[in-house]
């Protein structure tokens, strides 16, 4: 999701207008028509007929009603993938006792980021073009109107300005969202509120400013992350560890079964997350184009595969598989393929989702066990080792021969290095980020409930009301 802000497109239009003007004059030499990838036919049609026409038309760029109503469909459509699907699929894995506070800290966790986002979490991601960090030009959306645009691309179509802050606020949303998930059924809410703050603001933001702003450290470096791999679950996936490190292991853990209550929710949970999954990928491609049709169908592909990887593994391992396990699968693929998404052909998405969906199974049983961590959703296992799967296979299938988009003087070496690159960057940093946030929670308001209420249930102790009538 490369993004440029579109600023100053005045003082290039002389450039821009001469660029037409002499592609006029070549196209009439030829007797060809004129060639413009990007401008609708009726644009076409002026421009053959009036050169000042064809000038405006260079100059100026044009909103397309077609990836406005792409762009907000997919907006929805990561929303549906939190509320209810996430929330849904967290909450059916954790005992009944505890089922409305993860539901409640993955709506409330969302919606505080959303309101931080408008403050000043888009100016410090997309605004400016520092190598960490951006700044404060877009402080509460100052400058942002109905007739700012951003994401310009090469044919001179952008988007409204408002539909790229309302995208990438869901990214941002979501993220954080993602990450309770690993202490679930023993945090405070006040602190797991505080740590989302403090993580979105020194962690979340410069991550997605070095990856995907015009100037930032690995964009400019040529790392790839089509949909968040690095951005949204390598990011999770490690403050989810860090988180269930420093709240500690629930009560009975390794002695007692601490089995999911219900696994039908979670099932239906990690259903709705593939559906809102395609506006994830296929929306961060901005444009309703083909690219972003390769996205939709890898999404798919990518999934498939690592639902039936994940099954036939556990079937190996367990000697069953199971409907957690499948859920689990497709949740693996989704993330494996996130940062890949648009940039590789449907075979290297299949090669992809089945590599995660491996990988996964292994990351939330031996390694798991190797951390010695209380991962409640397995967070780390799946959003962690999925994205890095998915970051370093991207640089591998990206390449052409394999029927990746990458250019033709692409070289696999190069860019598995730059993958690698970004992969390491992420996991120091945000280890370092949530270390020192759960740090300042504890002392601000202390991780953990007391015992007498994680035995009594979080739904009860924290917020007074029970999910089931017994």
């Amino acid at each position: 999701m490369t993004i440029r802000l579109f600023s100053g497109w005045k003082a290039r239009l002389d450039l821009l207008a001469l660029a037409a003007a002499c592609g006029l004059l070549l196209a009439g030499v030829a007797g060809g028509a004129l060639a413009q990838e990007a401008a609708v036919p009726v644009m076409e049609t002026a421009a053959l007929q009036d050169a000042p026409a064809a000038e405006d038309a260079a100059a100026e760029p044009t909103v397309d009603k077609g990836d406005v109503a792409w762009m907000l469909t997919s907006t929805f459509l990561v929303l549906l993938m939190v509320v209810p699907g996430l929330a849904l699929f967290y909450g059916g894995m954790v005992r009944a006792k505890n089922v409305l506070s993860v539901l409640i800290q993955v709506i409330s966790v969302f919606s505080l980021l959303i309101l931080l986002w408008v403050a000043y979490g888009y100016s410090l991601a997309f605004s400016g073009e520092g190598p960490w960090i951006g700044n404060l030009d877009k402080l509460f959306l100052s400058g942002v109107t109905l007739d700012s645009l951003a994401a310009t691309f090469t044919d001179g179509v952008a988007l409204p300005e408002y539909v790229f802050v309302a995208f990438q606020a869901t990214f941002a949303g979501i993220t954080g969202a993602l990450i309770v998930g690993a202490f679930a059924e023993r945090a405070r809410f006040a602190a797991v509120m505080l740590f989302a703050a403090l993580w979105f603001t020194f962690g979340y933001l410069p991550i997605a400013h070095m990856v995907w702003a015009a100037g930032g450290f690995l964009f400019e470096r040529g790392a790839l992350d089509f949909a968040g791999g690095t951005v949204v679950h390598i990011n999770a996936g490690v403050a989810g560890l860090v988180g269930a490190y420093f709240v500690g292991k629930r009560v009975g853990f390794g002695r007692e079964a601490l089995k999911p209550h219900n696994v039908t929710l979670t099932f239906v949970g990690a259903s709705l997350l593939w559906v809102g999954w395609f506006g994830f990928n296929a929306g961060s491609n901005l444009e309703a184009t083909a690219d972003a049709a390769l996205a939709f169908f890898n999404t798919m592909v990518a999934t498939a595969a690592a639902v039936l990887a994940w099954a036939a593994a556990e079937k190996l391992i367990k000697g069953k598989s199971s409907a957690l396990g499948v859920a689990s699968g497709a949740v693996a693929g989704l993330v494996g393929i996130t940062p890949a998404a648009g940039l590789v052909g449907p075979l290297g998405a299949i090669a992809i989702g089945a590599a995660a969906g491996v990988l996964c199974v292994w990351g939330v049983n031996g390694l798991k066990r190797m951390l010695r961590a209380d991962d409640t959703a397995d967070v780390f296992g799946v959003h962690a080792i999925g994205g890095i799967v998915g970051a370093l296979l991207t640089g591998v299938f990206h390449a052409p021969a394999l029927g990746g988009t990458g250019d033709a003087d692409f070289s696999m070496g190069a860019q598995v290095a730059i993958q690698a690159m970004g992969v390491a960057l992420t996991v120091i940093w945000i280890g370092i980020v949530a270390a020192v946030a759960f740090f300042i929670a504890k002392l601000v308001f202390g991780l953990r409930v007391e015992e007498e209420d994680e035995r009594a249930g979080l739904d009860i102790a924290e917020h007074g009301e029970t999910a089931y009538e017994y």
